[in-house]
Parts: structure tokens; C-alpha cells; sequence
């Protein structure tokens, strides 16, 4: 009975100082992207709740968008548990910004890290604010992990000179595995995942491997700037379809969708705060506004417009401190052709569904004629009517109601618009169609 206590005492302290590893693969075909972004805090709040040893990023990649990887390193420095960077083959651009946020760097040989100055929409380098910004990031993350600052900034600005680190003229700071040794900036070299846990007494960790869920892929695809133009285009076409539309239909239901999967996706990747979303919602209520209770398209209409065309521009682009002249010009190039097709979209939808034996079957195709004995009985009236004198009972924005010989009649308003109590006489009755003047 006493050995057998003796065993499950040694086997419940062993499990408790089991040990845990995260590995998360940032070795990516394509750009680290506000869905990678989304993945790794996941990936850091779960090991961190699970108190593991060590979160280990396997790092291959030339980077990606600058707002990604700044919610990257953000969410690495603020985690509890031991990160490392394995840098296998390149950390290049916002890979470097990563790696450097880890509180170790792991590269096997052969390996390059640096290169971060960022870059346009056209591959061309960016402007001095972002570039600033990016240096910026790049010195408060190294004097964060105790790393070496001027070279942090090097790998940045081409300016930052850094004495015996031999770069070629002109280009930003790029460090190969035995640079990044000597400068200090990397801590050890491994060529496997095993040697590198070894190094930090983790040999006998279990590892955890850690994949993309079908979440952050469709978060990944989402924030994919054609996708958005997309997804811009739809919203767009569904509001020009149900304002040619009567009632609520499936244009207005298409664009809720569509401006639905924009904003949201944006808000849980932080592309986008609650603020835009308030912007766009105070937009269209102006519009709205607009179109129901105020006479004709004025000041509050194109305010609406306006306020609406902000919120999507500034969702789109993400950290006020990354925004430039080219990128903002990209975004409203961009929202310009979601518009432009959206119009066609709508154009050649509109002239296909005749062509479409369901949509034929909702439409009346013969021709009425009054020459065939067809007549309507309030045709009978019309000649009543025109002539008569009444009284206003709602104000005509054209039309409203209006009390013409004790019958309350819908009234369409000819030339301006007339207030309520206001005596009016009809000038043109043809059917259900009753236009009036003031008196």
C-alpha cells in the first residue's frame, strides 16, 4: 500500500512539471496578413491560459502588411509565456519586426533576417512617415528584448550607419546567421526544432502544433484588398437595386450582407474600431433622412454620402500613423472601381432578368388599350375631378394627401412643394395620377 502511494505521488508530480511547447508555423506561401494576425494572438492567449513553457515561431518568410505585424509583435511582447523566434531560412521585412518582438532568436545557418523598410502598394518605398514609423517600431521593440538598437533601425533606413556591419551601399541592414551571432541580435543556432529545445532544457517538452482553423482562413481571405473590393462592389449593388426597387427586397438585404462581412471582418482583426462602424451608421441615417423627410438632395444627402465613403476609406486604412498620400489615393482608387462596377454590375442586371422566364412570369407583357374596351372606372372621374378646389391635409413633398370634394385623395404637387391646410385646385387628373396647384 506504501509503494503504491509512493508511485502515484511520483507520477502526479511528474505530469505537473510536464512540459508544453507551442510550435506556430509563420512559414507562409503568401503575406503575413491581418488573418495571421488573428491566428497568433489566439495562439498566445491559449498558451498563455494553459501556462506553457515555451511558444516557439517557426519563422520563413519575406513579411507581409506593416498593421498585421504590428499587432504581431504587440501581442508577443505583451505574452506571458516564453516566446522564441526560430528563424529557418528568412525573417525578411515584418518577419525581422516579429522575430526581434520574441524574447529569444533561434536562426539555423545559411539564414538571413532584416530588410524592413516598408513599401507601397506598387512595390516602391514608402513615404519618410511610415518609413519613420516603421524605424520607430523597429528601436522600441529591440530596447524592449535588449537587442541592438542601431541595427534595428539599420534594417530600416539605409541612412543608420552601423561601424564594421558591411551593407551594400544604399540598402536597408540584412543579417546573415553569423552577423546576427556577433551583433548580437540572435542568441543561438539550431538546425531543428528538437537541438533548439534542447538549448532552453525543453528536450523532453511535448509539442503542440498549431494550424490556421478555418476562422482565420476566411478572416485571411476577408481582408484580402480584392475580396474587399468585392465585397464593396455587392454592398453597392444591392443599394442601387433596392433604391429602384418599392419596399425592402433582396438588394437591400444583399448589401446588409455584404457591408456586414466588411466591417466585421475588419473589427476582429483590428483593421477597424467601433468608431467607423458609428461613422458609416451615422451616414446612412443622413441619407435616409435625406430621401424621406427633407424636399429634394441637399447639404444632409451629401453629408451622408460623405460620412459613408469615410468610414469605408478609413477601415481600410487601418493605423492612422500608416496612412500617406499614395495609400489613401490606392483605398479611394480602389472604392472608385468598386463603385464604377457596381453601376455596370446593376446595368446589365437590369437589362438581362427580361430574358429570364421566372422574371417573365412577374411581369405583365399585354398591352391594355383603351381602343380595346379596356377603360378603368376612375377614368370616369377625371373629368370631375380637374377643375375641383379642396384643401391640403399633409404636406405634399410631391405628393401627399389632399381633401377634394369631402374624399380624402392622394395628390401630387405641381412645381413646389405645399404645406398642409393650404386650399389647392386639380389641374391634370388622369387615373390614380392627380396633380394640384396652390391657390
Amino acid at each position: 500500500m506504501r509503494h503504491l502511494i509512493y508511485t502515484l505521488l511520483i507520477l502526479s508530480a511528474s505530469s505537473a512539471h510536464a512540459q508544453t511547447v507551442y510550435r506556430v508555423h509563420l512559414k507562409l506561401e503568401g503575406m503575413i496578413d491581418p488573418g495571421v494576425a488573428a491566428f497568433v494572438e489566439r495562439v498566445i492567449a491559449d498558451a498563455d491560459e494553459t501556462e506553457a513553457d515555451a511558444i516557439v515561431f517557426e519563422i520563413d518568410t519575406f513579411g507581409g502588411r506593416v498593421d498585421a505585424a504590428t499587432v504581431i509583435r504587440d501581442a508577443i511582447l505583451d505574452a506571458e509565456t516564453l516566446t522564441i523566434a526560430f528563424i529557418n531560412k528568412r525573417a525578411i521585412s515584418a518577419g525581422a519586426l516579429i522575430s526581434l518582438a520574441c524574447d529569444k532568436i533561434v536562426m539555423t545557418q545559411a539564414s538571413t533576417m532584416g530588410a524592413t523598410t516598408p513599401v507601397d502598394a506598387t512595390g516602391d518605398k514608402a513615404s519618410d512617415k511610415i518609413t519613420s514609423y516603421m524605424r520607430a517600431e523597429m528601436r522600441a521593440t529591440a530596447e524592449r528584448t535588449g537587442r541592438n538598437v542601431k541595427i534595428a533601425e539599420a534594417m530600416v533606413d539605409e541612412r543608420v550607419e552601423v561601424p564594421g556591419l558591411s551593407a551594400e551601399a544604399g540598402r536597408p541592414a540584412t543579417l546573415t546567421t553569423e552577423q546576427a551571432l556577433n551583433y548580437q541580435m540572435a542568441d543561438e543556432t539550431a538546425e531543428t526544432l528538437i537541438e533548439l529545445l534542447r538549448i532552453y532544457d525543453l528536450g523532453e517538452a511535448e509539442i503542440v502544433e498549431v494550424e490556421l482553423n478555418w476562422t482565420e482562413h476566411v478572416l485571411r481571405m476577408l481582408t484580402h484588398p480584392v475580396v474587399t473590393s468585392i465585397l464593396l462592389a455587392v454592398a453597392m449593388f444591392g443599394l442601387i437595386a433596392e433604391v429602384r426597387t418599392p419596399g425592402w427586397g433582396l438588394g437591400g438585404t444583399l448589401a446588409l450582407v455584404a457591408l456586414g462581412l466588411f466591417f466585421g471582418s475588419h473589427l476582429i482583426v483590428h483593421l477597424a474600431e467601433w468608431q467607423e462602424l458609428a461613422l458609416f451608421a451615422v451616414g446612412a441615417t443622413l441619407l435616409v433622412v435625406e430621401l424621406v423627410a427633407i424636399p429634394g438632395f441637399g447639404i444632409v444627402g451629401a453629408l451622408g454620402i460623405g460620412a459613408m465613403i469615410a468610414s469605408v476609406v478609413i477601415t481600410q486604412l487601418g493605423d492612422f500613423q500608416l496612412w500617406s498620400f499614395e495609400e489613401i489615393v490606392s483605398v479611394i482608387g480602389r472604392l472608385a472601381g468598386s463603385m464604377i462596377g457596381a453601376f455596370v454590375l446593376s446595368l446589365i442586371v437590369l437589362r438581362s432578368l427580361p430574358k429570364f422566364a421566372a422574371f417573365n412570369r412577374l411581369v405583365l407583357h399585354n398591352e391594355i388599350k383603351a381602343a380595346d374596351g379596356y377603360t378603368s372606372s376612375s377614368r370616369k372621374t377625371d373629368d370631375e375631378l380637374l377643375g375641383k378646389e379642396g384643401v391640403t391635409v399633409s404636406y405634399l413633398r410631391p405628393s401627399g394627401i389632399a381633401l377634394l370634394g369631402g374624399k380624402r385623395l392622394t395628390v401630387i404637387a405641381e412645381g413646389e412643394f405645399i404645406e398642409a391646410q393650404r386650399p389647392i385646385k386639380v389641374v391634370e387628373a388622369r387615373g390614380s395620377r392627380v396633380v394640384v396647384k396652390a391657390l
